[in-house]
């Protein structure tokens, strides 16, 4: 017998309350609270656009807000971590709501609910994969960015942003990605690194026409029945509370982080020429990096190591721990040992920028923690980022 589920399509999502929305879905799913289904599958398009930032980010340090505003792009604070992203009708937003299960690391979960979008891409031909820390890849480029919370009450709250499009354009003039902007290569840079189902279907594809076929995903990976619905009137009610309280009131989305972002370069030679290296921290964690040279293509290794560094510990032995086991010697035609030096220096010199080193939380981030289990004493919140 399938497990019922409650499906949700929403359009048009403003940033408040498409952020607000997903959050007044869990309150049911807390513990004690008698939920009358399973979960709920919520498949929904924001406006075009709105800028969402991580629970923890700065808000200036993400994004251009001039720019922001000159374009008329919302901006919001998601309450899970993460990173910066941009959604519209070119990105899905998937949401799953239930209560959090006993015993179940966090990674499973993760893995269990993106089995529901793996299976819905293809469906239309897309052999799409679990990488990283948290993302879906093709071909070792980046098409969802998934994130994880459960919050203190046992809520369970699952996000994906599925890639149908995406002007890259309109994303680097909006948001501030270390290195990215460099040069007139920035767009090829992007695109190196991340695909569309529009790119690999050779044709535009929006966030609705996919929709119908990541719900059949997780009917197929996960075994569930959908079941059409909408929002109650206790649901609506919730929403409209917490965008008063938060998600529309600027005290919320214009609060700033203890911890500063901070940026550092460095330059590598190699036998093909310069490469430089470009990092940010956020605290004692790297929060992203990027390496840029004159590539006729980016080295697959090379992308897997911004991955993996995305959150780690901005400690040289990680770093060097890290690089040694992803790159080899022929990626850049210099030593990995070389390659780990130039992340070490830029990360330094970001952190000397911020001021000295912060204390280092577990795994190096608060953004990705990896107990053994879900907690029940402590909201969990695994990041999300394109």
């Amino acid at each position: 017998m399938s497990t019922r589920w409650r499906l949700i399509r929403d359009d048009g999502c403003g940033a408040a309350d498409g952020l607000a929305t997903d959050e007044a879905l869990m309150h049911e799913h807390r513990r004690g609270a008698e939920a009358a289904l399973e979960a709920t599958l919520r498949l929904y398009a924001y406006r075009s656009h709105c800028a969402l930032v991580g629970r923890f980010q700065s808000l200036d340090d993400e994004i251009d807000l001039e720019v922001a505003r000159a374009l008329d792009i919302q901006v919001g604070r998601r309450p899970t971590g993460g990173g910066a992203i941009i959604m519209g009708d070119g990105q899905l937003g998937v949401a799953v709501v239930t209560r959090a299960p006993a015993a179940t690391a966090p990674r499973q979960l993760l893995e269990r609910y993106a089995s529901g979008v793996i299976a819905g891409l293809a469906r239309v031909g897309i052999d799409a994969s679990f990488r990283g820390k948290n993302d879906l890849q093709v071909d070792g480029r980046k098409i969802a960015g998934l994130g994880l919370h459960v919050d203190e009450n046992g809520a369970l709250l699952f996000h994906a942003s599925v890639l149908a499009d995406l002007d890259v354009a309109l994303m680097l003039g909006v948001l501030r990605i270390p290195g990215a902007k460099v040069s007139d290569k920035g767009i090829a840079r992007v695109e190196e690194r991340v695909t569309t189902v529009s790119r690999l279907l050779g044709r535009p594809v929006d966030a609705r026409e996919l929709r119908d076929d990541i719900a059949a995903g997780f009917i197929a990976a996960l075994g569930v029945e959908l079941e059409l619905g909408e929002c109650s009137a206790d649901e609506l009610a919730r929403r409209d509370e917490l965008m008063r309280e938060r998600y529309a009131n600027d005290e919320w989305t214009l609060q700033r982080t203890r911890l500063r972002d901070a940026r550092g370069t460095a330059v590598l030679k190699t036998p093909e020429g310069l490469v430089r290296v470009y990092v940010a921290t956020h605290g004692n964690a790297i929060k992203s990096m990027l390496v840029a040279g004159d590539f006729n293509a980016i080295p697959p290794r090379l992308t897997a190591l911004e991955g993996a560094l995305r959150w780690s510990a901005a400690r040289r032995e990680r770093i060097e721990e890290l690089t040694l086991a992803t790159l080899r010697a022929d990626d850049l035609r210099v030593p990995p040992a070389a390659v780990a030096e130039a992340i070490w220096e830029a990360t330094n010199r970001a952190l000397e920028r911020a001021g000295g080193a912060h204390p280092v939380r577990p795994d190096g981030s608060c953004y990705f923690p990896e107990p053994a289990t879900v907690s029940a004493a402590e909201p969990i919140s695994i990041q999300e980022a394109v």
